[in-house]
C-alpha cells in the first residue's frame, strides 16, 4: 500500500462565479463556479477538486480567412455569421461561450458602440450559456465598447477582458459596477501579473473578481515558459499570497490555429499528416498541457477539440 505525504497548503484559490440563472437575476441556463483549488492539479490524495475546469468555445464576430486558414476553410459557412457560429458550436457541449469582438478593431470593420448595442442583445438571445466577452485588442477602442458590453449584460455575471495596464481602470471598474468579473492580461512575467492584480484591486475590485491571463504561448511556441509562470502563480497562491490566488484563463484557440502546425497544407508539409486532424491534435494537446499547469478556463475553437477535452475532464474527475 502506497502512503502519500501530503502538502498542507496555507491557502486556496479564489472561487469566482460565471453566469447567472433566473433565480440569481440572469438569463443563463447554468452557474459555473471557477477556481477554489486547494492543491495542484489532480492531486486528489491531497485535496478534492472543488470545481472542474471550464471549457469555453471561442466565437469571433469577424474571422478573417488568413487568420485561421484551415479552420476557416472547414467552417466557412458557420463562421461567416457569429450567431450561427454560436448555435453550431453549442452542439459540441461547451460550458461557456467566449465571444471576441474583432470587428470593432480600427483595422478591420471599425465597428462602434452603436454596433455593440444591437449585436450583444442578439447574442444574449442566441445562447443561454455563460459568457466571456473580449474586446478587439485595441486599447482605446476596448475602452469605448467594453463598458457598453458590461451595461448590456448587467445581471448575467459575465467575464470581461482584456484589462491591461493601459486601460485596466475603465474596464475593471465597468465590469465590477455591473456585477461582472474581469480578465487581467499581462506578458509572461509573474511580477507584472501580480502588479496588475494589485492595481485592479486598488481600484476597489475584489481579488475574487479577477482572472489572470498570461498571454498564453502555444505548444512549441513558448509553452514551457508559460507553463512555468502559471505553476509559480498557483504555488504562490496556495502558499498564502492572496494576490496570486486568482483563477487562470488560457486562450488556446488563439495561439493554436495561427501557428504553422495548424496552417500548413498537405502540399506544404506532406509528412505531417491530414491538416485538420493535425490541427485538432495540436489544439487538444496544448489544452491538455495547460490543464496540468493549473488552468481554470480553457478557450478552444474546434468542436472535436472541445469534445476531446470534455472527455478527458470526465475521466480525470470521475467520482471526484
Amino acid at each position: 500500500m502506497v502512503e502519500y505525504i501530503t502538502e498542507k497548503w496555507s491557502s486556496e484559490i479564489f472561487t469566482l462565479q460565471l453566469g447567472a440563472d433566473e433565480k440569481s437575476g440572469g438569463t443563463r441556463d447554468r452557474i459555473l463556479k471557477i477556481g477554489g483549488e486547494k492543491t495542484l492539479p489532480f492531486l486528489y490524495y491531497e485535496a478534492d477538486l472543488p470545481n472542474r475546469p471550464v471549457i469555453a468555445a471561442e466565437v469571433m464576430d469577424l474571422l478573417l480567412e488568413d487568420q485561421w486558414p484551415l479552420f476557416y476553410s472547414q467552417f466557412k459557412e458557420m463562421v461567416s455569421d457569429p450567431i450561427t457560429w454560436i448555435k453550431e458550436i453549442e452542439k459540441s457541449n461547451p460550458d461557456a461561450i467566449c465571444l471576441r469582438l474583432t470587428s470593432c478593431h480600427p483595422d478591420t470593420k471599425n465597428n462602434s458602440v452603436d454596433y455593440i448595442k444591437t449585436f450583444i442583445p442578439e447574442v444574449l438571445k442566441a445562447t443561454k450559456l455563460p459568457l466571456i466577452i473580449l474586446g478587439c485588442e485595441h486599447i482605446e477602442r476596448d475602452m469605448e465598447i467594453l463598458p457598453t458590453v458590461c451595461e448590456l449584460t448587467r445581471g448575467e455575471k459575465i467575464l470581461v477582458g482584456m484589462a491591461v495596464k493601459e486601460n485596466y481602470k475603465t474596464i475593471a471598474l465597468s465590469a465590477f459596477a455591473c456585477d461582472h468579473s474581469v480578465i487581467a492580461q499581462t506578458p509572461l512575467d509573474i511580477n507584472l501579473a501580480k502588479q496588475l492584480n494589485i492595481l485592479i484591486n486598488d481600484t476597489g475590485v475584489p481579488l475574487d473578481r479577477i482572472v489572470m491571463h498570461h498571454t498564453t504561448g502555444g505548444l512549441g511556441y513558448g509553452f514551457e515558459y508559460c507553463y512555468s509562470i502559471m505553476e509559480r502563480c498557483r504555488l504562490a497562491g496556495l502558499q498564502g499570497d492572496k494576490v496570486m490566488a486568482t483563477p487562470i484563463i488560457n486562450m488556446i484557440a488563439e495561439e493554436t490555429w495561427k501557428v504553422k502546425e495548424a496552417k500548413a497544407t498537405l502540399e506544404e508539409e506532406p509528412t505531417w499528416g491530414e491538416p485538420i486532424n493535425r490541427a485538432i491534435v495540436w489544439e487538444t494537446t496544448t489544452a491538455l498541457s495547460y490543464l496540468h499547469a493549473g488552468s481554470d478556463i480553457l478557450v478552444l475553437a474546434h468542436p472535436e477539440s472541445i469534445k476531446n477535452l470534455k472527455k478527458v475532464l470526465t475521466s480525470f474527475t470521475a467520482n471526484k
